[in-house]
């Protein structure tokens, strides 16, 4: 188990920044997360530290947002996620997770770029109504969520792709990411442990990161509860787009 102070001046930062996320912050916060941990150890290793962390976050998170999430967003896209998960468990010696990053960080940053232009370009200030919910758009992007998120970490922009337009008060919008990512993270570690990833070495400097998670957490959430939806959708829609610069980065070896 790593034990120097180089792995713990990255580490811990790597999980204040998710559990930020994982309150309600954004995901480029999370995505930012990962990349301190793999400074000092190998990405797969940085992703097995990390993810019965993201599993303890999310049990924080599911009580911080009990009252709150879209149960008819959740219904239409955990089965899609789920599809995503196992694929990506089947084929995930097969498939370069540097291309699927690349495909997925330039689908939302046109997704994103699109947003602000309309909101904030010449035509800003003309009001668009919510997107109706769209069970096969629903499906596709959940899958690629649930593929990303097992095979790239990166399966916070597509969930945003699709859920960001139906416009669900803020709260709402983030009590259902919560559920949604809670589902995805506790499956994985089905297949993460048929991996070998979950062994004790790992689990154990899991173990020794722990305490930095609840405060993370709850701060994130605290954050997210003061913030008027004006404020907090083009600061999603930020956070979106700069988690999509750096997946995209990442995937093409910058």
């Amino acid at each position: 188990m790593p034990m120097d102070l180089s792995f713990y001046y990255a580490a811990v930062p790597a999980v204040i920044l998710v559990g930020l996320a994982k309150g309600g912050m954004g995901d480029a916060l999370s995505l930012i997360g990962l990349p301190f941990l793999a400074l000092v150890v190998s990405p797969v290793q940085a992703a097995a530290i990390l993810l019965p962390i993201l599993v303890f976050m999310d049990m924080i998170s599911l009580v911080i947002w009990r009252g709150h999430g879209d149960w008819t967003t959740l219904k239409i896209m955990l089965p899609g996620a789920l599809f995503g998960i196992g694929l990506g468990w089947a084929t995930s010696a097969l498939i370069p997770a540097s291309a699927l990053r690349v495909v997925i960080g330039a689908v939302t940053i046109l997704f994103c770029l699109r947003y602000f232009w309309n909101n904030f370009g010449p035509a800003a200030g003309q009001q668009r109504p919510p997107q109706g919910q769209r069970p096969l758009l629903a499906k596709t992007w959940a899958s690629l969520s649930g593929y990303g998120s097992f095979v790239a970490h990166a399966g916070g922009a597509p969930f945003q792709i699709y859920v960001l337009p139906l416009q669900l008060p803020p709260r709402e919008y983030t009590g259902t990411s919560v559920r949604f990512f809670a589902v995805l993270n506790a499956v994985k570690l089905v297949p993460y442990f048929a991996l070998g990833q979950l062994d004790t070495q790992n689990l154990s400097t899991s173990a020794t990161l722990l305490p930095f998670a609840p405060l993370a957490t709850m701060a994130g959430a605290w954050c997210v509860r003061r913030m008027k939806p004006v404020i907090f959708y083009p600061f999603m829609y930020a956070m979106a787009l700069f988690a999509a610069v750096l997946i995209a980065k990442e995937g093409l070896g910058f």
